[in-house]
């Protein structure tokens, strides 16, 4: 089986890496409250998905 005659430079190793950034995440708007959510996910402060209700949204009571 061949082997490589000799590595590769640390610049070409670094080139390849250079690509794994952090990306932002995607946020959408809830088309019914107009809250910043989650693509393809309920809004957690109106329960709603697709225009349907999904969840009751219980809000904390001050004391």
């Amino acid at each position: 089986m061949p082997n490589p005659k000799s590595r590769h430079c640390k610049a070409r190793r670094d080139k390849r890496r250079a690509n794994w950034k952090i990306q932002l995440t995607s946020v959408s708007i809830c088309p019914e409250c107009q809250e910043p959510k989650l693509p393809h996910r309920v809004c957690m402060s109106c329960g709603t998905y697709n225009g349907k209700k999904i969840l009751e949204v219980v809000e904390k009571e001050s004391v």
